[in-house]
């Protein structure tokens, strides 16, 4: 926003009506940290492993995703919760049964905690039917865009090819460690 120069780290900024991020130096993320009716909101850094989470098969079919990956959010523009999963196309929204979500949130009120916009709850479900665990997460939104990027970069094929899973699997690892998570599951 001021043209400084960023380290690779740095904060983001998102534009809720068009959910642009914006790259931003410390001092002017600060700005946007406080007040939510701003045009831009701070994006946090904070990554949550949700070892307790419960959502069931049939409440996962009945939220109408495709695929068994996706992230979900409240969008101050819209209203509502919204849902999207990773495509090589990039993000793909996906209808939503508010009716099971509102379930699930009953269930599970860590989701009544997350930040308007900023925050997503991230399910990896992928493997799940092998017997690989299922994971969820409550990341900061340019996580999960960042996934949808790793997805359109390394999809090679109909079923992806193995570098883009092997990068998908290196950020859910890379989420584990900034939740903190050792020992499979039990946070340090």
């Amino acid at each position: 926003m001021c043209s400084r120069e960023l380290a690779a780290e740095h904060a983001h900024l998102l534009e809720t009506v068009s959910r642009k991020l914006i790259c931003a130096c410390e001092a002017c993320a600060i700005l946007f940290s406080g007040n939510q009716n701003l045009k831009f909101k701070r994006v946090p850094r904070d990554v949550r492993f949700l070892s307790d989470f419960r959502l069931t098969d049939a409440q996962w079919d009945s939220l109408m995703i495709p695929i068994e990956m996706a992230f979900l959010f409240y969008s101050t523009p819209h209203g509502k919760v919204m849902a999207y999963y990773p495509s090589p196309a990039g993000p793909t929204e996906s209808l939503l049964s508010l009716d099971t979500w509102n379930d699930v949130v009953q269930e599970n009120e860590i989701l009544n905690e997350m930040r308007s916009d900023v925050e997503a709850l991230l399910v990896n479900r992928v493997g799940a039917a092998r017997g690989v665990s299922t994971e969820y997460y409550v990341v900061p939104i340019d996580a999960c865009y960042k996934l949808v990027g790793l997805i359109r970069m390394h999809w090679r094929g109909l079923s992806g090819g193995t570098e883009v899973w092997r990068e998908v699997g290196n950020f859910f690892a890379e989420l584990k460690v900034k939740a903190g998570v050792v020992n499979g599951g039990q946070h340090g």
